[in-house]
């Protein structure tokens, strides 16, 4: 996959080398080249820490295993307990091995042609997830009913009551794609693409983003979302488009629940 010529490539500043951002001009900002075992590493001990958190939750306050049956707290103490660890993943990479600028080492910016996200996100929502996960109705049925695959989020929307309503959407529209963006683009697809083909890189993270949902229904869909978001960061070289269509694909699923 070619690179654009207006960004440096990843991977361009030797490992080793500590640059500050604030001593560069932005279009020669360096890539961060983190050891590829302390990526994969650093990613699996992020959701470990999750994982525990959440199974102490469970455990402590006798949580359901069903979405419809949790208590509204748990929806937003849920998001925090993945949330945080991943977020103090990257602080840690990003003062430890990258250049101690956030925004920086993570391309965490936006600009104007990155509304173009907003129709990417929304036909991904409404016809590529369909288009994608059609066959697999064809041949597995049972497994990828549409009640399947719009099971998850039925119940967490119907669990929602009053102001909790507005914590979902927050957390559905807002926290989890930039959260989600800067982790799986911004730290892994980023790091990937510094050791690795430009290809492998965005097919690892997409099998690393669809995995880690969890359900076998919304793989093929999640897995291919993964995909149109990788290769937007990777033709702008910053989280702009693939946040902003992440935004609107979440978003769009939420209306289709409300409406239907």
């Amino acid at each position: 996959m070619s690179r654009p010529t207006w960004d440096p490539p990843f991977g361009e500043r030797p490992y080793g080398e500590r640059v500050f951002a604030h001593e560069l001009p932005h279009a020669a900002t360096p890539r961060v080249r983190y050891p590829f075992v302390w990526l994969l590493l650093g990613w699996l001990s992020a959701y470990a820490v999750a994982t525990v958190v959440q199974l102490f939750l469970i455990s402590a306050f006798d949580i359901s295993e069903t979405a419809s049956e949790q208590p509204d707290w748990f929806l937003l103490a849920g998001a925090l307990s993945l949330w945080v660890p991943q977020l103090t993943l990257l602080v840690l990479f990003s003062r430890l091995m990258g250049t101690a600028a956030f925004v920086d080492d993570f391309r965490l910016r936006f600009r104007l042609v990155d509304l173009w996200g907003v129709p990417l996100g929304v036909l991904s929502q409404v016809l590529l997830v369909g288009l994608v996960t059609w066959p697999f109705r064809k041949w597995f049925p049972d497994a990828f009913d549409p009640v399947e695959v719009e099971d998850r989020a039925r119940g967490l929307y119907d669990s929602a009551r009053g102001p909790w309503l507005i914590v979902l959407g927050f957390i559905v529209v807002l926290g989890a794609p930039i959260v989600e963006e800067l982790v799986y683009r911004g730290f892994l697809q980023a790091g990937l693409q510094s050791r690795l083909n430009d290809i492998v890189a965005i097919l690892i993270t997409a099998v690393f983003f669809a995995g880690v949902h969890g359900r076998i229904a919304e793989l093929p869909g999640l897995f291919t979302f993964a995909l149109v978001l990788g290769i937007a960061f990777h033709m702008t070289r910053r989280l702009g488009m693939s946040v902003i269509a992440h935004v609107a694909f979440n978003a769009t699923g939420l209306a289709l629940l409300a409406l239907t």
